[in-house]
């Protein structure tokens, strides 16, 4: 397990939100918490840090009037800590190389790839053939429906008709680097963690995965150690003392990491 630090951006500014509460329509959404920081303050803070693989989150559509500050927000904190942290939000084979030329290690990808409910391979085969499998990142983020984990997009609002499985996540394998997985149900709930998600990733563990979503303290991280068999890695947002809740960056890197020295 390592630890893999966030910095989501939202109207231009660095929040946290209620996962499933993002609305397109008037740019709305439940916020737990917003920083009066910019969202170079935490990359610096990361950097010093020495943690790696964080994810800077977009949560903006390309047609919001908030679009632009928000991508300003990201290509900055990819500039301030190049090769540190991975981004997605809107991004695609017409504009990967933009975020990587900025300093990102990988490009986070969804709805580019998930297109009317289906896998899009062309989209996807196109996307390896621009950057290379090697600085793919592919958000299978997912909400419960009918028994099951389905994957969703357009910032976890549309259902795909693609399920969570095994099979799903040998098949996409392939063509990226790593898998991210919120846990859209809890997400910015820190109410605790989506057990069967984290055991089905911990099950598979074939490439790196981040697991996020509903981390409220200790027990939550040590029951993602033991479901996810050590090899999931985990973000806490809301929880974490940066974005106003009562785990300290501190303690949460001792617990992961025993030997971390800042």
């Amino acid at each position: 397990m390592e630890f893999r630090p966030c910095i989501d951006i939202h109207n231009g500014k660095v929040k946290q939100i209620v996962g499933g509460s993002l609305k397109d329509d008037c740019g709305s959404a439940s916020e737990n918490f917003v920083s009066g920081q910019d969202a170079v303050f935490y990359a610096d803070f990361y950097k010093k840090s020495g943690i790696k693989g964080g994810h800077i989150i977009l949560l903006n559509a390309k047609d919001s009037p908030y679009y632009k500050e928000t991508k300003e927000q990201a290509l900055a904190a990819l500039r301030a800590y190049p090769g540190g942290l991975q981004v997605g939000g809107g991004i695609g084979a017409e504009n990967a190389q933009e975020y990587l030329e900025a300093g990102a290690s990988h490009v986070i990808v969804t709805s580019y790839v998930f297109r009317n409910g289906k896998i899009e391979y062309d989209n996807l085969n196109k996307l390896v053939e621009v950057i290379g499998k090697e600085k793919i990142v592919l958000d299978l983020s997912c909400r419960r429906k009918e028994g099951a984990y389905y994957i969703v997009t357009d910032r976890w609002q549309k259902y795909t008709d693609v399920m969570l499985t095994e099979e799903v996540l040998d098949k996409l394998s392939i063509y990226c680097d790593e898998f991210l997985v919120h846990a859209v149900d809890v997400e910015g709930m820190a109410k605790g963690i989506e057990e069967q998600v984290a055991a089905l990733l911990g099950q598979w563990g074939k490439i790196p995965v981040t697991y996020a979503g509903g981390v409220h303290d200790f027990n939550d991280l040590e029951k993602l150690r033991i479901l996810g068999e050590n090899k999931v890695n985990v973000t806490i947002g809301s929880a974490l003392d940066l974005f106003g809740g009562n785990l300290k960056w501190e303690e949460v890197i001792s617990y992961i990491y025993p030997t971390y020295s800042a």
